[in-house]
């Protein structure tokens, strides 16, 4: 009943072929968006959907619904396929868009919000300044504009906004406003047509500043008769430069998340070479636990088919009265014992087989054709004769040469001391120095007075009067400020800098306990390897000795010196000797892979490319035992 379900599910997981045939494996590249620089930035990337369907190579090494694998295929299916690796494949591009956004700087990303222009009027301009621009009152000339210097404070060294911001806000306003006094307006309600123009230029500079270049122009129009120029306008130019001279001072502390991001880029290909290298360790220990199973469910079906010839001699001697009849029940218990332990084996094996499908599988076994589909191992475990190992010397140079966890070590110890500038620049108390030039200008249309006052001739025009005005320098306003603040005693930075120093020197000795811990692994693993092989050299041996031992037992048996309790147990310690021997071919296999894995030499040893691993698709062919050569 169970071979006819098989045979059915194996015609209609062909129809799911197809369709997975037709899947491409893409690489988990993310593509920055192609478009004129103008509105470039503003485009997301395209990011590939999640790869959720299997490679064609999974399918192109099935033949008659079995799935014939040699452990080089098996590992490059399961490069391929993994899901666990392909989750894994996503660090390394993490990490890439993470040094995009620590090139940029600051904490927060933009500028400041101190740039607005809502309901803003110019020096100068309407009823209440229009006199004294024209020259007509003995008032006060205007004062200092606070320009747009508005300040972003911050906890610790932070980085300035290194990506240059661009800022163009535009106000338009139509406000009515009754007027108590009417001396100056010479209305009781005052209407104003307002038009606000703010552009700001920022950029951050890495030693710890900003520049910023203002440029904003004010237009008014009112009813006020006492306006002298109306319409008017008035343009305003203004660099700004704010920097930073002890706590946040320098390229060394403000690009040390630049840094830091770059290392981590390293370390997330190592992170991901490390979780290679498992999977990689994982896959074989899987498979040669299958071989093993494999070989271990040839012994038993040896053993019960043994069983089946010797209840078969058994009968035959009972009907020569040779031996008495109460013996073939023995040999029936003993048929019966060798049956169930052959299906217990087969159960075995395919739990092993599901196992190391899950491993090669990205839907696991939700596709029909993979579910129904037996394992055919093509490799066999095979155990060296001589012992070819090094010294302990060699290999401890090459594991620290090799180890993922080693190099990942390295970077931190890097990134750890880029890290602690920050608190070391922290100590230093806030000293900050800011410089701004503003130009200003002031032109507009003269409105003729009752009294016969008019406007000053350097002040009728246009937009282009008042630029000029500017771009002269005639009203030019200069600013300079300096800034410290600092903490007395200053306990929470001295704390901050102390514990970071501390963790410093308590990684150093960590480092050193790792280190130790490498030497003393390696070293139990090359005793577990020496060890798997001289168990495996015994079990062989045993076995032999075991084979030869059952031979003379059925022998004296033929002639009916031996009894079939005799037979039966040499049977069991051949069955023992046999089942040992697989064992110690599995432990060897293990033993094996975990030096690699120990060493670091996992990828290298079984010719494994990062790169290759990295976009998911192994250049080398597989093909199906049909079409090998």
């Amino acid at each position: 009943m169970m071979k006819t379900q098989k045979e059915l599910t194996i015609p209609i997981a062909c129809l799911c072929l197809l369709s997975q045939m037709s899947a491409q494996d893409v690489p988990q590249l993310v593509a920055k968006a192609h478009a004129p620089i103008i509105w470039r930035p503003y485009l997301g990337a395209t990011v590939p959907p999640a790869r959720l369907k299997n490679s064609n190579r999974l399918y192109d090494l099935m033949r008659g619904g079995k799935l014939y694998l040699t452990v080089q295929d098996a590992i490059a299916v399961a490069i391929e396929n993994n899901l666990d690796l392909e989750v894994n494949r996503y660090g390394p591009v993490n990490a890439e868009w993470n040094l995009n956004r620590a090139r940029a700087g600051g904490a927060l990303p933009g500028v400041t919000g101190g740039n607005t222009v809502a309901n803003q009027a110019a020096s100068g301009q309407g009823v209440t300044g229009s006199q004294s621009a024209a020259g007509l009152s003995s008032g006060g000339g205007g004062g200092g504009g606070t320009g747009t210097n508005a300040v972003v404070s911050q906890i610790g060294p932070i980085t300035p906004n290194l990506d240059p911001v661009v800022q163009s806000v535009m106000a338009f306003s139509h406000t009515t406003a009754p007027q108590s006094n009417t001396v100056q307006s010479q209305t009781n309600s005052l209407i104003q047509i307002r038009h606000n123009f703010n552009n700001v230029y920022q950029e951050g500079l890495l030693s710890g500043g900003l520049v910023q270049v203002a440029a904003n122009e004010s237009y008014l129009q009112e009813n006020a008769p006492s306006d002298i120029l109306n319409p008017s306008v008035a343009p305003v130019v203004q660099i700004f430069i704010r920097h930073n001279f002890l706590q946040g001072f320098g390229v060394a502390v403000n690009s040390r998340f630049i840094r830091v991001a770059e290392k981590q880029i390293g370390a997330a290909r190592e992170t991901f070479r490390s979780q290679l290298l498992n999977m990689i360790a994982s896959v074989l220990n899987l498979y040669w636990d299958l071989v093993s199973d494999n070989e271990g469910l040839k012994v038993r079906q040896r053993a019960l088919d043994a069983a089946q010839k010797f209840l078969d001699d058994t009968n035959k001697q009972i009907g020569l009265g040779v031996i008495a009849k109460v013996e073939l029940f023995r040999a029936e218990a003993e048929l019966s014992q060798r049956r169930q332990e052959l299906d217990i084996a087969q159960a075995t094996v395919r739990q092993q087989e599901l196992q190391l499908k899950n491993a090669l599988s990205r839907n696991g076994l939700e596709d029909p054709l993979i579910d129904a589909a037996d394992i055919v191992p093509l490799d066999s475990i095979q155990v060296p004769a001589n012992d070819n190992l090094p010294g302990l010397r060699d290999l401890v140079a090459r594991a620290l040469a090799n180890r993922p966890d080693v190099a990942l070590a390295k970077i931190g110890d890097e990134t750890a001391e880029i890290s602690a500038l920050g608190t070391a620049n922290g100590v230093l108390p806030f000293l900050q120095g800011v410089a701004s030039i503003t130009n200003r200008g002031l032109a507009g249309v003269s409105v003729p007075q009752s009294n016969g006052l008019q406007a000053d001739p350097y002040y009728i025009g246009g937009l282009g009067t008042g630029l000029g005005q500017v771009f002269r320098n005639n009203f030019s306003s200069r600013r300079e400020q300096v800034s410290f603040q600092g903490s007395i005693g200053n306990h929470v930075r001295q704390a901050d800098y102390g514990i970071e120093q501390l963790q410093l020197r308590q990684s150093d000795l960590v480092e050193r306990r790792n280190m130790n811990d490498i030497v003393v692994s390696i070293s139990n693993q090359m005793t577990a390897l020496r060890q798997a092989q001289a168990r495996y050299r015994t079990a062989v041996d045993t076995r032999a000795l075991q084979q030869q031992l059952l031979e003379k037992e059925l022998q004296m048996f033929s002639f009916g010196t031996a009894t079939i309790t005799d037979v039966v147990n040499s049977r069991k310690g051949l069955l023992s000797a046999q089942l040992t021997e697989v064992s110690a071919l599995s432990s060897y296999s293990h033993a094996k892979i975990a030096l690699d894995q120990t060493l670091g030499e996992t990828l290298e040893v079984n010719h494994v490319l990062v790169g290759e691993a990295l976009k998911g698709q192994v250049d080398r062919e597989s093909k199906a035992p049909a079409d090998r050569d």
